[in-house]
């Protein structure tokens, strides 16, 4: 890991940048904090690119133009250009799949005249590809244990490596409640303008509305985000703060903020499909993010059975994953995904065995399945209309379901 590489090809393409760059680090809500952003400067009437990881069923949704995916020969021709400037160089370095692919985003958004770019960091943030490009705002998600191979074992040492993505002078923005000192410790050091929650900013709600107030400025009345789940404030609160940090450069109303709740989409987070039986689609596969798809299950109102349809990462905490999960799930459908760094549905159903669930029985227990549509196709012809089907862990399970319900719709 590191940005050498990476670099070399950036300046060969000597890519450029007249707008505010926005980028978005975190364990969780990375996905979700990018589509409120975007979704509000959208409403404002601004241009705005947004580059999100990893896509469910298409390359093209990594990169939006005015919330258009690109088509195939928008990033072709910029795959070609990232080639050629690869290759003219002297012992022309190699490029992993996500470097190679977000120089071709970037040169995709610099020729585009945009009025803000919005950058989603893949892993960690201080060696991760889109650190390459200084942000002019950097946000901060929640801070929670995941890739700890590479970006450490504790809080404090993964908060350090996703404040990388922090500039000197430039907007810093954390929405995790609990900051790590780490992270606060290098933003100061750097001299950002730092917002913290609970500090710089807060929110508060009830049943029907909510409100956000920070550094003088406040907005009450707003309605709910269009994306459910139980940390979702959390992520919109800080949405607010970056906005209201950037202020100067791209102004944002109070109504384009209500707007951009009301309107924003992201499939595969907590997104609950109309019909019956119930359907909830989320690509938890931390222990951090399934506690809060726990959370929202919970909210939820009485369901006599619950399916869950989980296929995860073999490096993922599955038995932290799937703890919170235990006693929400009355059957268990484990599946094997289509990647070789998935664990397979039998090294689930053992997992799971091993947290106190019981083999397939009448009421309830584990079974194992080839696919995620298969897995899906059986909860469907078992589960009564009250029931839900929970699809969760890798983005590779949510994207069977979603592929195998497109393909039955067409």
């Amino acid at each position: 890991m590191g940005l050498e590489r990476i670099s070399r090809v950036k300046d060969a393409l000597d890519l450029e940048f007249h707008c505010p760059i926005i980028t978005v680090a975190g364990t969780n809500g990375k996905g979700s904090t990018c589509a409120f952003m975007e979704s509000i400067l959208l409403a404002a009437g601004y241009r705005v690119g947004c580059h999100t990881s990893p896509h469910l069923l298409r390359f093209n949704e990594r990169a939006r133009i005015n919330g258009a995916d690109a088509s195939d020969a928008q990033l072709l021709l910029y795959f070609a250009e990232v080639e050629a400037a690869r290759l003219s160089l002297p012992n022309p370095p190699t490029l992993t799949y996500f470097e190679f692919t977000a120089l071709a985003i970037m040169r995709y958004f610099a020729a585009a005249n945009l009025d803000a770019v919005i950058l989603e960091v893949g892993m960690g943030g201080r060696l991760d590809a889109i650190n390459i490009l200084d942000a002019d705002c950097a946000i901060v998600t929640s801070i929670d244990i995941d890739h700890a191979a590479f970006l450490g074992d504790t809080r404090e040492k993964i908060a350090r490596e996703k404040a990388g993505v922090f500039r000197p002078n430039a907007i810093a923005v954390c929405g995790d409640p609990m900051p790590p000192a780490s992270l606060v410790a290098y933003a100061e050091s750097l001299h950002c303008d730092l917002w913290l929650m609970g500090r710089d900013y807060n929110f508060q709600g009830d049943k029907q509305q909510w409100g956000w107030s920070g550094r003088g400025k406040r907005f009450s009345g707003l309605g709910y985000p269009a994306l459910r789940g139980a940390n979702q404030l959390l992520n919109a609160a800080a949405v607010i703060a970056a906005l209201s940090a950037l202020r100067d450069r791209i102004p944002v109303s109070a109504q384009d903020i209500r707007n951009g709740f009301a309107l924003v989409e992201l499939p595969g987070r907590f997104q609950v499909l109309p019909g019956q039986p119930t359907v909830i689609l989320d690509v938890a596969h931390n222990p951090h993010a399934a506690s809060t798809l726990a959370q929202g299950l919970d909210k939820m109102g009485y369901h006599p059975y619950t399916y869950a349809i989980f296929g995860a990462m073999a490096d993922k905490d599955i038995v932290g994953v799937v703890r919170p999960m235990v006693d929400l799930v009355d059957h268990w459908f484990c599946t094997n995904l289509p990647t070789t760094r998935a664990a397979s549905a039998a090294e689930l159903a053992e997992i799971l065995e091993a947290s106190g669930v019981e083999r397939a029985g009448t009421e309830g227990g584990i079974q194992t399945f080839l696919s995620p549509s298969e897995a899906y196709q059986k909860a469907l012809s078992l589960a009564g209309e009250g029931d839900r089907i929970v699809i969760f862990g890798s983005f590779y399970t949510v994207a069977g379901v979603m592929a195998y319900r497109n393909n039955q719709a067409h």
